[in-house]
């Protein structure tokens, strides 16, 4: 078959073909612990639910506005208003299934062939994939061990260009667990406003924070309407089979992302958005025992690795992934993964499935037990002492 061009460019996650390889190893009877997804392994709160079960006896099973429910963009919109600390209207949100959408719908919308987006590496492996698919630039910018993986403000300054149309920031970040302090938000803005330059901030892991608070560039001089605010509820609500997310962004791109929804998905499936309303309304304990538990394993995957001979892992901030240094091993980063999971049955990521700076790296994701986390743990030392 004969396919267009442009597919050799569309690049994929590599998180999903290591599943793959690892459930095939699990029908083989080899046990796996699995560490390489990144989803929360607690169910969508009970609350939750049941609104969506509600939601589907009430009638919720028809089409929608493609921009979103009307209810639901309200709540969406108080929601940021408040949590962001700026005024948001409803005719500023998007509602798409899941958060991946808004990222496509938005770098289509923006980006033409030969113009340049800024992003980081390593960073979410889709941010590059699509920049290429619709003939952008990508341009890394390396988010440095060293630098607590964030981005260098002044760096980022040198990589900006008249053809530069867009700045992609995460934060928490995926892969690394790293943050954006409020003074790197601010140089950004400053280089955003000054060369008339648009920011994709992706905060889906905003509510999976470990010290402080969760600062958004949008709260900036200047920066409200040129930034699109990536959210879903995926991993806060441990929802990601649910595919509900939302973008918020200024009132003329706004119907322009809402009318690729009506070209490629039509709408957001509407009981998922009447079970946002809940998520987002209701009670809150759960999202909140769900980030106390990572962090207990995040202090426990931390310490068993860098117990590991020629392993030494900084302490992530957000999220709920862990970025080991494993460079003193002498291996590259994708036979060490690969390796691991073979021989020693745990299924990791390489680095260089987040960027080519990943090179040196792996990515564990701690969305699991702790009994798991140090079973794994205990099966990659055991490895790595015998190479």
């Amino acid at each position: 078959m004969k396919l267009a061009q442009k597919m050799k460019r569309l690049g994929t996650e590599t998180a999903f073909e290591v599943l793959a390889r690892a459930k095939e190893l699990e029908r083989k009877g080899k046990e796996i612990i699995h560490l390489e997804i990144g989803e929360p392994d607690f169910d969508t709160p009970k609350n939750i639910t049941e609104a969506g079960i509600k939601a589907l006896r009430d009638g919720y099973t028809h089409y929608g506005p493609s921009a979103g429910l009307p209810e639901v963009r309200e709540v969406i919109a108080k929601y940021i208003s408040d949590t962001r600390k700026i005024k948001v209207d409803p005719d500023e949100v998007v509602v798409t299934p899941g958060a991946k959408p808004i990222m496509f719908f938005l770098i289509i919308s923006l980006v033409d062939e030969g113009d340049e987006v800024i992003y980081p590496n390593p960073g979410f492996p889709i941010y590059e994939s699509v920049i290429d698919f619709i003939g952008g630039k990508s341009v890394p910018i390396q988010l440095r061990e060293e630098n607590d993986f964030r981005l260098d403000v002044n760096e980022l300054k040198q990589l900006v260009t008249p053809r530069t149309k867009l700045i992609i920031i995460n934060s928490p970040q995926n892969p690394t667990g790293g943050i954006l302090t409020y003074e790197d938000l601010k140089g950004i803005a400053e280089i955003a406003t000054k060369n008339d330059i648009y920011v994709l901030s992706d905060e889906v892991y905003s509510r999976i924070l470990y010290e402080g608070e969760h600062h958004s560039i949008t709260a900036f001089s200047g920066m409200k309407d040129r930034t699109i605010i990536l959210e879903g509820l995926s991993k806060t609500y441990a929802m990601t089979g649910w595919r509900i997310g939302y973008g918020v962004m200024n009132k003329t791109l706004a119907p322009h992302i809402a009318r690729l929804m009506t070209n490629c998905n039509s709408c957001t499936a509407s009981f998922t958005q009447r079970a946002l309303i809940e998520a987002l309304t209701g009670p809150q304990d759960d999202p909140k025992k769900m980030v106390a538990e990572f962090k207990k394993r995040r202090d426990v995957v931390v310490k068993g690795l860098n117990e590991i001979p020629k392993f030494s892992c900084l302490t992530p901030k957000g999220a709920f992934y862990v970025f080991p240094n494993i460079k003193k091993t002498g291996w590259e980063s994708k036979k060490l993964a690969d390796a691991i999971l073979n021989e020693a049955g745990v299924a990791v990521l390489s680095g260089t499935s987040f960027g080519k700076f990943g090179e040196g790296f792996l990515r564990l994701s701690y969305a699991n037990s702790i009994e798991n986390i140090n079973k794994g743990l205990d099966r990659i030392r055991k490895f790595v002492e015998k190479i």
